[in-house]
């Protein structure tokens, strides 16, 4: 387990690590770029760079946690991942079923092996499920969750890097809103994120916006929160028409 400065989360649970690319959305990675940085520095976890790797003695981590936290789990991987057993994945889902205390964020862009094994999975409330849409070409990944039986089920568009072409939303709990940083971060574009959030506010979604991602994208360059000092700083900033959105689901297991 690991705090971690995702804005949305509060640790990083990390069963397995590594991954391979399938979409757009993953030409600039930042779970590889920071396994190879960890590599690099000689951490052990991260022997095998970006390579997938099952960490089984990372399994039952979550079982020795007293206190209740929220917890993005493979951060660093996708636990729907083709190469990554079934069994294992199931022993993943176990340990979560088995600690109700904590909520599980769950996320992938692996949509269709999350439909195929969801009825195998138990889907305790305390798990939050969520797939991953960067471009209108993935939008059919938002059909594949609404087919699960997760309780809290939750999309994440980032990095946005291109317009989402949906007109509702409904049997969606949570939205999540980012724009790519780093050197090679694409352009995301305002109208882009405000028809996201007006989709959000006609069906009545919790509306999380992470940051704009690079200071270019951010059309406000008086925006406090592009201040590293600012309480809610991020990265390129994260104001949206001069307010801050940081809402959460209204489940049982969440921060509000």
């Amino acid at each position: 387990m690991a705090k971690t400065s995702i804005a949305w989360t509060e640790f990083t649970w990390n069963p397995t690590t590594g991954c391979t690319k399938i979409s757009e959305g993953c030409n600039n990675c930042y779970a590889e770029k920071l396994s190879k940085r960890l590599k690099a520095m000689g951490n052990p976890k991260y022997e095998n760079g970006f390579a997938l790797t099952i960490h089984a003695e990372m399994l039952n981590l979550p079982l020795k946690w007293k206190k209740p936290k929220m917890v993005f789990v493979d951060s660093m991987s996708d636990i729907f991942h083709e190469n990554i057993d079934i069994a294992y994945i199931m022993k993943v889902f176990d340990v979560m079923n088995k600690t109700p205390q904590h909520t599980y964020q769950v996320l992938t862009k692996r949509s269709e092996r999350l439909l195929k094994l969801s009825q195998q999975i138990q889907w305790t409330p305390n798990i939050w499920m969520g797939v991953t849409v960067e471009n209108n070409k993935h939008v059919d990944r938002i059909d594949h969750l609404l087919q699960t039986s997760a309780v809290t089920k939750f999309l994440s568009f980032e990095p946005l890097i291109a317009s989402i072409e949906v007109v509702s939303l409904k049997g969606i709990d949570w939205v999540i809103v980012g724009g790519e940083s780093g050197p090679k971060g694409r352009i995301m574009k305002k109208e882009w994120v405000e028809n996201i959030y007006d989709i959000c506010k006609s069906d009545r979604i919790p509306f999380f916006f992470k940051q704009w991602g690079k200071s270019v994208n951010n059309p406000n360059k008086q925006d406090p929160t592009l201040d590293s000092k600012y309480p809610d700083h991020a990265k390129g900033g994260c104001l949206l028409n001069g307010e801050i959105f940081h809402e959460y689901p209204l489940t049982v297991n969440s921060k509000q």
